[in-house]
């Protein structure tokens, strides 16, 4: 099974959701609760956009690996003509 968050977005949630728990019981439920609920949010954004970002680049490192492999094919068969193509 993949793992979704590294070890570093892992310890920014929980250090961000253990301060938003904090802030909850010290300040109540009042106005200063709406300012930790988007650090909160904030810290979740980030995390979910460096997800993203891990996955695209992912994804775009086994395009580069497939464009040199046929890279790497049409070479030879260009410095070697008359050998049959590789499959």
């Amino acid at each position: 099974m993949e793992r979704n968050l590294d070890l570093a977005s892992g310890i920014t949630v929980a250090a961000t959701f253990i301060l938003f728990g904090v802030a909850l019981f010290t300040k109540g439920l009042s106005h200063d609760l709406l300012l930790e609920a988007g650090v909160f949010l904030v810290s979740a954004k980030l995390v979910l956009a460096g997800y993203k970002n891990q996955q695209t680049a992912g994804a775009l490192q086994s395009r580069l690996v497939r464009i040199e492999g046929t890279l790497t094919r049409v070479e030879r068969a260009l410095t070697n003509p008359e050998a049959p193509p590789a499959a």
